[in-house]
């Protein structure tokens, strides 16, 4: 039995016992499938088993200060001081729409940064160039993202292959200034 309401939201229903319940999967699962329901842009609806109520802005204050304790901290301290001051100040109902504001703004910098960068070394030397540094852009930027399903990913290379990924970058680098200085 498959439940979603009509927008296509997911509704997980949390019981007493705290556990969560999907009613789309028929199945019970953790803070780390709804934090990676959100990364996968999956919307959901977390509501009380017993009174209905929504508690999803709860929940996913509860994933983040998870997150938070994993040492995949993201929220500056400086930043968290902050925003408990504007708890009872006279502009404390502007923040929500400010600070989403800002997180859409981010996300579209950040993909007209990627579109900018492609475009703009597209059939050129220096194409190899912009597509490793972008690779690296992107590699930086999933450093700042919390891990799928919460657990730190093993990283892909090795100190014995960091070493080669530098030599073989050189390497490129290298044999792409011979292709410039022939083009000169």
């Amino acid at each position: 039995m498959k439940k979603q309401n009509a927008d296509g939201i997911v509704i997980i229903k949390k019981y007493a016992n705290r556990r969560l319940y999907n009613t789309e999967t028929s199945s019970y699962i953790t803070l780390d499938h709804l934090a990676t329901m959100t990364r996968e842009g999956r919307d959901f609806k977390v509501v009380d088993a017993k009174t209905d109520d929504d508690i999803t802005h709860n929940v996913l204050t509860q994933i983040i200060m998870e997150e938070e304790s994993r040492g995949q901290t993201m929220l500056p301290v400086s930043f968290l001081r902050q925003l408990i001051a504007m708890y009872g100040d006279s502009m404390q109902s502007m923040v929500p729409g400010y600070l989403e504001a800002s997180m859409d703004s981010f996300r579209r910098n950040q993909e007209q940064f990627k579109s900018a960068v492609e475009g703009a070394f597209a059939h050129s030397p220096f194409a190899e160039i912009a597509k490793r540094n972008l690779q690296m852009f992107e590699a930086a930027a999933q450093a700042f993202q919390p891990p799928v399903g919460g657990v730190a990913a093993p990283s892909p290379t090795t100190a014995g292959s960091k070493d080669d990924e530098i030599a073989a970058l050189k390497a490129e680098m290298a044999r792409l200034q011979d292709k410039v200085a022939k083009l000169g």
